[in-house]
């Protein structure tokens, strides 16, 4: 789902999928880029195709897009930062619809993930929560407290994330250098043992422990809370 900057009266309920947001972290997580069940026990991140033409050759692991610089991005960033996690490739999923078409059944928690900003334009808000459930934009500003909410423009979006619409996740956050952004997580997430986001491009899928994840919000800098989104 595209942001939508004209609207505050929209539902939640057709989000951008980027991954947003329930077993142990290396048996919900499997293989890395596995598009079937099996488990590898491949280190996670070591085995993330860097050879296009590798990755084509075995149809299980799914094949990695030509560019691809956004997923080498994050997936550098999470490895040069020690954080452990896995990949896979698939069909681009803009969509939670789409989405569910190509998710693994791994038992993570895969999470919804919208970028807002207040009245004014001076603050932005991203806000992760489970893709299967739906919030109303007035709903979620009497939550978060920040006054009137829209849906952030491609170009702010693009300004403060790197990310265009379809492919919002909180690994965008890489490129917020100014920690501009603050991350809303719904408080539910903190019962989940993993969970998984768009690793910046919506054709690929990161599958990561929420430890590890916490781990990486502490490195990457910006501000972020857990709060309570729903009855």
């Amino acid at each position: 789902m595209t942001n939508n900057p004209d609207t505050d009266t929209a539902t939640l309920s057709a989000a951008a999928t980027d991954t947003k947001n329930t077993t142990s972290p290396m048996n919900a997580a499997a293989a890395s880029h596995a598009a079937t069940d099996t488990t590898d026990t491949t280190p996670p991140g070591s085995d993330i195709a860097t050879d296009t033409e590798t990755a084509a050759e075995d149809f299980t692991q799914g094949t990695k897009p030509q560019e691809s610089e956004r997923i080498d991005a994050v997936c550098r960033w999470l490895d040069e930062a020690g954080i452990t996690y896995t990949c896979y490739f698939h069909e681009a999923s803009p969509t939670i619809e789409e989405a569910k078409r190509h998710w693994r059944q791994d038992g993570s928690k895969h999470c919804k993930n919208l970028f807002f900003r207040n009245h004014k334009g001076n603050r932005h808000y991203l806000v992760c929560f489970d893709c299967d459930r739906s919030l109303a934009i007035h709903d979620l500003e009497h939550r978060l407290h920040q006054g009137k909410l829209t849906f952030a423009s491609p170009e702010r979006m693009q300004r403060y994330l790197g990310l265009k619409p379809g492919s919002v996740s909180p690994f965008g956050l890489i490129n917020d250098a100014e920690h501009h952004v603050h991350l809303f997580l719904d408080s539910n997430l903190r019962r989940c043992e993993t969970l998984s986001f768009h690793p910046n491009d919506c054709r690929a899928t990161v599958v990561i422990a929420r430890t590890e994840f916490e781990r990486y919000l502490a490195r990457v800098g910006n501000s972020y809370e857990y709060i309570d989104l729903y009855e």
